[in-house]
This record gives C-alpha cells, sequence and structure tokens, in this order.
C-alpha cells in the first residue's frame, strides 16, 4: 500500500520506508538497521572482482570493474556483508570511505579516487635540508591521517 507523498525507498541510500497499517514491520526495520550499519563510517577491507572466500558479517569490499562469482554484474559497487547475505550499494558523490588494504581514505566523485603519493626530493644544484625535511614531514603527516596510502 504505497504512500501518496514518499516513495518506498529513500533516495539517497535505498532505505526501506515503513507505511501506515503496514504488516511485518520488522522486516523493514532490520533491513534499514543492516543498511545503516553497513555504510556509516565504511571501511572497506580491499577492492577485488570477487567475493572473499570466508567473509564475515560487518566485512565490507570494493567490487572492481570486472566483476565475477556472486559479484557478477555489480562492478563498482559496494558488497557489505550482514547477517550471512550480500548486500549492495550504489556509491553517491562525496562518498569517502576507507581502505583497509592501502591504510587510505577514499572518495568517490562519478570515479573512486585517491590521492598519489608525490616522489620524495633528490637531485637539484643546491640540496635544501630543510626544505626536504619538512616535505616529508609533510608525507608522513598525510600517510598518517590516511590520505595517502602506506609506502
Amino acid at each position: 500500500m504505497p504512500d501518496p507523498i514518499f516513495d518506498s525507498r529513500t533516495a539517497r541510500f535505498d532505505l526501506p520506508l515503513l507505511f501506515s497499517g503496514q504488516a511485518q514491520k520488522e522486516g523493514f526495520v532490520n533491513e534499514m538497521a543492516a543498511r545503516i550499519d553497513a555504510m556509516l563510517h565504511i571501511a572497506i577491507e580491499a577492492e577485488q572482482p570477487a567475493p572473499a572466500a570466508s567473509p564475515l558479517d560487518g566485512q565490507a569490499w570494493l567490487i572492481s570493474a570486472t566483476p565475477s562469482g556472486a559479484w557478477t554484474g555489480k562492478g563498482g559497487q559496494i558488497a557489505a556483508r550482514q547477517a550471512g547475505n550480500w548486500l549492495y550499494f550504489l556509491p553517491r558523490h562525496g562518498l569517502r570511505m576507507f581502505n583497509r588494504a592501502t591504510g587510505q581514505f577514499i572518495q568517490y566523485t562519478g570515479t573512486w579516487t585517491a590521492p598519489s603519493r608525490p616522489p620524495v626530493p633528490s637531485g637539484g644544484t643546491v640540496i635544501d635540508a630543510e626544505a626536504r625535511s619538512a616535505i616529508s614531514a609533510l608525507v608522513a603527516g598525510l600517510t598518517a591521517a590516511g590520505i595517502l596510502a602506506q609506502p
């Protein structure tokens, strides 16, 4: 029984909506809680084309561009394991998540992006040890903050 004001799912996170007089509301509420649990402060294990052999509930992966197995046709989506099942999420502009494999935050801006590590200063005719030290400290700070991938 659709509500005249709302669709049956939310626009951004595809959460199910309840309607007055709806039977078995617990199924919708449980799905909503599972989806929120999967996406709130998300950290993925890695980016890969197929599910891990023994995924644990609460783990999530970014599905690579050439998926296989249970993830066929889901390239670029996020797969989260909840209650022994896969939940899939389409990324939205501005979504930011932590990649445990690289130790780096990535952001979705139409495609997944992550800053690349700048080269360590070297060469030149005048060596400025203080400038090199400052640049190295800046790179170390950006790495510790998860902005740049671990070396």
